[in-house]
């Protein structure tokens, strides 16, 4: 599936943004714009279900693979540097190797969704559909005003049907077993998606691993100033 996408910027260097579930390319705001002062032409993708972009005609087409390969058919290959943030990470970290970017970045990747006890729930995403503003407020207390208004209107495009999408992947070994590319994985304080132990694996496989101090699971948003410094040595 071609995706909408949104350019910040005409430098020669492309950098690419891919962001996670419920969201669309507003999520980068303030990053597409910081790239372009930087001298790239920043790209940043409507995933499928979300967004601009098109619906899946079934549940069951939203697994990462289908984005992962509608990354593919979108978005130019041997970009500078390519960016993806929680589903978006994951679905990268399965396209990487055909977009052959030249660095990547793993903003707290939804590398690792586990079963829980009760096996998952979709309903875990999909409750996420009835969310106010004033929800999302007390859910992200940094967020600025804009991001809160820009949050409310993707949940409201959002479809909720690419919860069941993720089903093949729970319990599953997600983990990349190496980096394709020279690769930053930037990490909540906690991350509730990547433990330390998990952290020292991708150390250990080769990633770089950075934490952003006090930053929730949207690192961006919760502090633009940390994420954008924690970029500095990749962009």
């Amino acid at each position: 599936m071609r995706l909408h996408t949104t350019t910040w910027g005409s430098g020669d260097r492309i950098a690419l943004l891919v962001h996670g579930i419920m969201s669309d390319h507003r999520t980068w705001r303030r990053v597409g714009p910081a790239l372009a002062e930087r001298g790239y032409r920043a790209v940043g993708v409507d995933l499928r279900g979300h967004g601009a972009s098109g619906r899946a005609e079934r549940p069951e087409e939203y697994t990462p693979w289908d984005h992962a390969d509608d990354l593919v058919e979108t978005l130019p290959a041997r970009a500078e540097l390519a960016i993806g943030h929680s589903l978006g990470g994951l679905a990268l970290a399965y396209a990487v190797e055909r977009l052959a970017p030249r660095r990547a970045v793993y903003a707290d990747p939804a590398w690792h969704l586990p079963a829980g006890e009760e096996g998952y729930r979709p309903e875990l995403f999909t409750q996420g559909k009835s969310l106010t503003r004033d929800h999302i407020r007390i859910l992200n207390p940094r967020w600025a005003a804009e991001d809160l208004d820009i949050e409310t209107e993707t949940i409201r495009l959002w479809d909720e049907r690419t919860a069941h999408g993720l089903v093949p992947s729970v319990g599953a070994d997600l983990w990349p077993v190496k980096p394709a590319v020279p690769s930053l994985v930037l990490l909540a304080d906690p991350s509730v998606l990547v433990g330390p132990e998990d952290a020292r694996t991708l150390e250990e496989r080769g990633f770089r691993v950075r934490s952003i101090a006090g930053a929730g699971h949207t690192l961006h948003r919760d502090d633009f100033d940390g994420f954008m410094t924690a970029l500095d040595e990749w962009i």
